[in-house]
């Protein structure tokens, strides 16, 4: 009789639990439970972990996924969620009136990035729609050749076959159509509408050809695909919106404009061309006139001047008592800079320039660790080692980062980190598409220097088969004229063969071989020999593909050039031609049927490119070509494959312009009203096993008002601590997932009213709109409905209480997975 009394609740006990009740408010009344009831609810709970220990551990695996339950999986995926798109640091948080101003500067600047965009098309030749509110990819059918795979926005992925005249029904005189191949059958579309219609598909891989063509007779595999690429740009957009929004929210005070800075710049040996010009001012401003960190790229062909503009901006930092921070991708490269920027600071000796690589010893590196942290060093110039933890800086103001692109993942997140709370100056000759696309529509401030120094000659480009004479009479013209040579190949393994076959070639010339792998001194050495003259021909792989400046070489030679990336070949064909004497690349592959069709395509367009000034234009042609990359992300090369790229990129303009529209407010947590009459009581047994039962109710109560991760780390640590919480605790955590996610999401109060359910929100129909169209689940995509500044859903039937909770779990579970689409101000 004693065991069974004490399945029923105390005076105590049912004091708690009233307790608990207005906690979590409904407007039902306590209702205790029977005790037959509450005694089959308290064995099963009692007796689980008795049960559990005693099971094979086949069925005790099988157990433990049952276990994963609805809110552990919810945790999980916005952990996962999270982790993927939130590299940088806690971002500060901002009001909605602070959002507001800030969103409104970034579509002013945007605005002028796509006006920019459209007039350079414009002057390009590329036909301008008034009616288009935003920029257009589209594709001038007389363009495509038979085979072409093109993208109809509402039907799909097809093959081009053809344009030819052929007669209307309701007309005798005929006209020209566009025919292309469906899985299941040819359309014809008139000119006119196919104008207006197709986009390349052009998918950047090495097949170039989509998984399948669409069906005609089946649009709506075709709209999933073109919504699930919709969303990934929204997804991006976002991103990038709100890390821009948090870069506009930093401050700092701008830097002083001295006479100092005038000095300095008169010491340039050179007239700047007009685009230098533009873009020393346009430093100058960021630097001494805003109070935003600066975050700006200088986008400017090999040798058109770029690392002036870096110099005069370190210069400015410097003088007023900051650290600049010098990142390259090669040692090679940084020893360059280093020599440079010592060179032209030797007539300031209070400004220290150091050097940290991987050629020191480690007393070297620890000594120049130390010196940056107590601010004995002002410029330090590296490699990726530069962003290593070890490494302290004393008070860093300025981070140049030099052909970004060449960076690995991880280093590139590092730099990201520091955007938001140091000036950044980005140069590159052929910026990754990321970079492009973002100076393009006005989300990140570009200079341009397009125009060459007036010695500058245009370099010769030879692409041809291999063979050994074509070689030999090469490097013979060459060093004729006195000149020095390079010889390129993709691999280390090769580089040996190609000696022995050069120097019974040119037995009395002094050839000599660098790779990174090689010992540090040895690489040094080399490449200090071939500065200086004594070498005059160097086999080397891409270790020189950024900036070695040797003025004398004007002809480098690329071996198996078919695997090299385009924007690879553009590099290392600017390591020549930097005087006003003629220059020539050689690009050789082994045999053309050897060659895929898009190692074919990048080579015809590096030819196309051969002119001075191109690097910029060539990059957005590499994007198409070579791969989508790193754009935002690997994970979304296969959005771009699921609706081709010109049609993803214009949905990137499109969603960028709109930008502010996609925004949810989200309501104060304790203002969220669930109305939902459930009221369901903890066995004794489970409050008799918690410490304090009435702190850890509050506790939760807290969590949840904070956000949506402290909630998920109370729950998570009340599971550790207590094991897995019985089923009447499971809903009272559910009721605070409830009102977190609703509060998230602008949804100020969910009633039931027979089957249906109504949910009061602040959202736009074009939010809630987006918000469905992301959701992966059908079930609830296709039972809501917005009406009247309410998302209403008519459920088949009246549900429990308890179940109708869990519906509505559910259903927010699913829309709060779409929140990465919307900005959260």
């Amino acid at each position: 009789m004693a065991a069974k009394a004490s399945l029923f609740f105390s005076p105590s006990e049912c004091f708690l639990t009233t307790r608990l009740c207005k906690l979590f408010p409904t407007t039902q009344k306590p209702c205790f439970p029977s005790p037959s009831s509450s005694s089959i609810t308290l064995i099963n709970v009692l007796n689980a972990d008795a049960v559990y220990t005693k099971l094979p551990p086949r069925l005790r695996n099988a157990r433990q996924e049952q276990e994963r339950d609805a809110i552990s999986l919810l945790n999980e995926r916005i952990r996962r969620e999270h982790a993927k798109r939130d590299h940088s640091p806690l971002r500060p948080s901002m009001d909605s009136e602070e959002a507001d101003k800030y969103i409104q500067l970034v579509k002013e600047q945007q605005q002028r990035g796509l006006q920019k965009l459209k007039s350079d098309r414009a002057r390009q030749g590329a036909p301008h729609d008034a009616a288009q509110p935003t920029f257009s990819y589209k594709v001038d059918p007389y363009t495509l050749r038979s085979g072409d795979y093109v993208v109809h926005r509402k039907v799909g992925i097809g093959r081009f076959v053809g344009i030819k005249f052929d007669v209307p029904k309701d007309s005798k005189e005929p006209i020209e159509y566009v025919f292309i191949e469906y899985a299941d059958g040819m359309a014809k579309l008139p000119v006119k509408q196919a104008s207006r219609l197709l986009y390349r598909y052009n998918l950047p891989n090495e097949t170039k050809r989509p998984r399948t063509l669409s069906k005609l007779s089946d649009t709506s595999a075709w709209e999933r695909r073109r919504m699930k690429g919709k969303v990934a740009v929204q997804k991006m957009v976002v991103d990038l919106m709100e890390l821009y929004l948090h870069r506009l929210k930093q401050k700092r005070p701008p830097y002083p404009k001295t006479p100092a800075m005038a000095e300095f710049a008169s010491q340039f040996p050179f007239e700047p061309t007009p685009d230098q010009k533009q873009a020393f001012s346009d430093v100058e401003r960021d630097l001494t006139e805003s109070k935003n960190p600066m975050d700006r790229l200088i986008c400017g062909d090999v040798g058109f001047g770029k690392t002036e503009v870096a110099l005069r901006a370190i210069f400015c930092v410097v003088s007023a008592g900051k650290q600049a921070m010098v990142l390259a991708p090669t040692i090679v490269l940084a020893k360059q800079h280093f020599d440079v920027i010592s060179e032209r600071f030797s007539r300031y000796p209070n400004i220290r320039v150091g050097l940290l690589s991987r050629f020191q010893t480690k007393s070297e590196k620890e000594e120049y660790l130390s010196m940056i942290k107590d601010g004995r060093v002002d410029i330090i110039v590296g490699t990726h080692s530069l962003l290593g933890n070890r490494v302290e800086y004393n008070n860093l103001g300025l981070l140049v980062v030099d052909e970004e692109q060449r960076f690995g993942v991880k280093q590139k997140e590092r730099i990201a980190s520091f955007k938001t709370s140091v000036d950044v100056l980005t140069l590159s000759a052929t910026p990754i598409p990321r970079t492009l696309y973002l100076a393009l529509t006005g989300f990140r401030d570009a200079s341009l220097i397009s125009t060459p120094p007036p010695e500058r000659v245009p370099i010769r480009t030879h692409l041809s088969a291999y063979s050994k004479d074509k070689v030999i009479s090469a490097i013979k013209h060459e060093l004729d004229r006195g000149g020095r040579v390079f010889y390129v190949l993709p691999r280390i393994k090769g580089l040996e063969d190609v000696m022995e076959f050069l120097e019974l070639a040119f037995p009395h010339v002094e050839i000599a071989i660098a790779h990174g792998k090689q010992y540090s001194k040895q690489l040094e050495e080399t490449m200090e020999r071939f500065a200086r003259g004594d070498i005059r021909i160097l086999i080397c792989t891409n270790i020189v593909e950024s900036g070695l400046d040797i003025q004398d070489a004007n002809t480098i030679i690329i071996q198996d050039v078919q695997q090299f990336g385009l924007a690879q070949l553009y590099q290392l064909r600017g390591r020549v031609g930097r005087t006003d004497k003629e220059a020539h690349a050689h690009l050789f592959y082994p045999d053309k049927s050897l060659l895929s069709d898009h190692a074919l395509e990048r080579l015809a367009a590096l030819e196309e490119c051969c002119e001075l000034g191109q690097g910029f234009q060539l990059a957005e042609r590499d994007m198409a070509i070579r791969g989508f990359g790193n754009i935002f992300g690997e994970q979304q090369t296969g959005d771009v494959g699921n609706v081709g790229i010109d049609l993803f990129f214009e949905m990137l303009f499109e969603s960028l312009s709109k930008v502010d529209e996609h925004r949810v407010i989200s309501v104060p947590y304790p203002a969220m009203e669930l109305d939902i009459n459930i009221n369901p009581h903890l066995p004794s047994e489970y409050i008799n096993h918690l410490e304090n039962p009435m702190q850890i109710i509050n506790s939760a109560e807290k969590a949840a008002e904070k956000d949506i991760f402290n909630l998920m780390q109370f729950t998570e640590n009340l599971r550790r601590q207590y094991g897995k919480e019985p089923y009447s605790m499971e809903i009272l955590l559910k009721k605070l997932y409830v009102r977190r996610m609703a509060a998230d999401l602008g949804i100020s109060s969910i009633y039931a009213s027979g089957k249906m359910v109504g949910m009061k929100t602040n959202m736009s129909k074009k939010v809630f709109k987006l918000i469905t169209d992301s959701a992966t689940s059908d079930i609830h995509q296709n039972s809501l409905i917005f009406e009247d500044g309410q998302i209403k859903a008519e459920l088949l039937l009246e549900l429990p209480k308890e179940q109708l909770l869990n519906w509505i779990f559910q259903c927010l579970a699913e829309l709060y997975s779409s929140l990465p689409t919307l900005i959260k101000y």
